[in-house]
């Protein structure tokens, strides 16, 4: 496998926001968002197996680890890597940009579904099937530039009801949208979402 880097940190979105993790980050990505933030991940890294990245997963001692890119399941030897690690007894969430099919994917993971708005310049690329797959398990998140990405993620949560399949975030991107005005939309609609911050930003980790 490609990896971009395997290190500890605080998980700074999700869920799962603030636990202490181990983030496996693989390389490349077939997605280019206007608001990337792990740009560098787009290439580059080194080929480590399968128990190399075990090896080193372990030796951080931490249970949680997130398994992400760039996009992960652009890489073939993502699932069994996601199933290895679920059989050494860790909680695995996979952070997938919502392109590529989930289906192969262990159904013990955690799956964090991106599905992206207009303002990301790649909501045409989504999977539709992704969203079907869902369990109460995952998570679905939107990446919010402005107000027409909040309605159309509203839109799309609404019609779907995608809070009644698991927990709906939405996310503003760090220093284009506040998040006090996000906070605002959605109360003032009543949307039963939550609002994520990137709390890494705020930490200054990756």
């Amino acid at each position: 496998m490609l990896i971009r880097e395997i290190y500890p940190s605080l998980l700074g979105e999700s869920l799962y926001s603030g636990r202490p993790a181990v983030l496996v980050r693989l390389s490349g990505c077939n997605l280019r968002c206007t608001y990337c933030d792990t740009v560098y991940a787009y290439d580059g890294g080194e080929e480590r197996s399968i128990p190399e990245v075990i090896l080193r997963t372990e030796e951080t001692g931490l249970s949680l680890v997130l398994v992400t890119g760039g996009e992960p399941l652009l890489q073939p030897e993502t699932p069994e890597l996601v199933r290895t690690l679920l059989d050494f007894g860790h909680t695995v969430l996979i952070e997938t940009n919502g392109s590529l099919p989930t289906s192969e994917l262990d159904p013990r993971a955690v799956v964090i579904l991106d599905q992206k708005c207009p303002g990301s310049g790649m909501a045409d690329r989504m999977d539709p099937a992704n969203l079907e797959r869902l369990r109460k398990s995952d998570e679905v998140k939107f990446v919010l530039s402005d107000y027409h990405d909040y309605q159309f993620a509203r839109q799309r949560t609404q019609s779907l009801a995608l809070w009644q399949r698991c927990p709906v975030t939405f996310s503003p991107v760090y220093g284009v949208l506040p998040p006090r005005t996000l906070a605002g939309w959605i109360l003032s609609d009543r949307l039963p979402v939550r609002l994520g911050i990137q709390l890494h930003r705020y930490l200054g980790v990756r």
